[in-house]
């Protein structure tokens, strides 16, 4: 008769062997910390490492401040960054979406955390995402002061990852946008985007993919790049420019960022009930992957509340200083161009004049 504790014990088994690698998130970490350390600013000084980190307010210089936060990620703009192996740009694009949802609301950004989680990870993929991320914060002089970085076999595909960013802002007290004093007549500044941005990606992808294209293909919209070299370009980062104009000029009265929604949808975000935008669509210029877009089978209305069309940014001035705050966003190297204002609302709270040009 066989006695039951004769019977073989199961072999050790660890976590490694469940596809958690503990040992290359650790190499990981230790990767990426000068980059980490290339974003340090006044309040932020700490290693990463810790359980949370650290961020002294009082050291950033305000007195009495609000403190603003926003999230986001980058939607299926990693799919491409996937396919393509080229992982750099998509850093920037996380922060992007976050910092320039804190300046909208004239807070300037303070520090950022990120989150990746993977199926497995790949420390060489994983540390360029991660310098991405922090050369998005030294664009907008935010501390990257944490992160988390997550193996979760089973979770994912081979190769795939996701990003979350977290970033947390300030302004003095009584120095949030939008003012009150949104007015019919006020002018619509719109700053240019870099492209695309990250809004919108599922459809450009279907786009891609119905032309009988691939993102390794020449981008017939751009000569000499390929249009996964033209779909990634990161995200333009606008806060320091308009920190600039806020407190040069005292006058700003309201931003809308211009992401998934289009006009259409983010503008009436700023807007008091009774005043609506129009907006001249001829006075835009956009890059010509928008007007290759159009010709591919999308709708000029379609166009308008999914994609930004050029114009990343919105800016809301009085007729009185329109012209000063368009030169010094101009000096700090934007794109500006007037194309809009306000007026009492009648109807929708968006109307167009002219059309984009293709």
């Amino acid at each position: 008769m066989t006695n039951p504790d004769d019977k073989a014990k199961p072999s050790s088994i660890t976590y490694a062997d469940s596809g958690v690698d503990i040992d290359a998130g650790n190499a990981l970490v230790e990767a990426i910390k000068p980059a980490v350390r290339s974003t340090r600013r006044p309040g932020s000084d700490t290693e990463i490492g810790g359980f949370g980190g650290l961020f002294d307010l009082k050291a950033s210089g305000y007195l009495d401040p609000i403190l603003v936060a926003a999230t986001d990620g980058v939607g299926t703009k990693l799919k491409v960054a996937i396919e393509t192996g080229k992982h750099d740009g998509v850093g920037i694009d996380l922060v992007a979406m976050c910092v320039n949802d804190l300046i909208v609301q004239g807070a300037e950004p303070l520090f950022f955390l990120d989150y990746l989680a993977t199926g497995k990870l790949d420390v060489a993929a994983s540390k360029t995402v991660i310098e991405g991320i922090a050369e998005g914060c030294r664009q907008a002089n935010c501390a990257l002061i944490g992160g988390e970085t997550a193996e979760m076999p089973g979770m994912y595909q081979s190769g795939d990852y996701d990003l979350a960013g977290f970033a947390v802002g300030a302004a003095e007290r009584g120095h949030l946008l939008p003012t009150d004093d949104l007015a019919s007549g006020d002018v619509l500044l719109g700053l240019a985007s870099s492209g695309l941005h990250s809004n919108g990606f599922s459809l450009v992808r279907k786009i891609v993919e119905n032309a009988g294209l691939e993102f390794g293909d020449d981008a017939p919209f751009e000569p000499g790049r390929t249009i996964g070299e033209a779909l990634l370009e990161p995200t333009r980062i606008y806060v320091r420019s308009l920190l600039h104009a806020i407190r040069e000029t005292n006058a700003v009265k309201a931003l809308a960022h211009i992401t998934g929604g289009g006009f259409t949808e983010n503008i009436p975000r700023i807007l008091p009930d009774d005043l609506g935008a129009v907006i001249n669509l001829d006075a835009i210029s956009p890059p010509p992957i928008f007007g290759w877009l159009a010709a591919n089978g999308v709708a000029e209305t379609e166009m308008l509340r999914t994609f930004n069309c050029g114009i990343g940014m919105v800016v809301v001035v009085s007729q009185e200083h329109a012209a000063a705050v368009h030169d010094i966003l101009t000096s700090e190297g934007e794109q500006v161009c007037r194309f809009g204002t306000l007026s009492k609302r009648a109807g929708e709270a968006v109307l167009y004049e002219g059309n984009l040009a293709s």
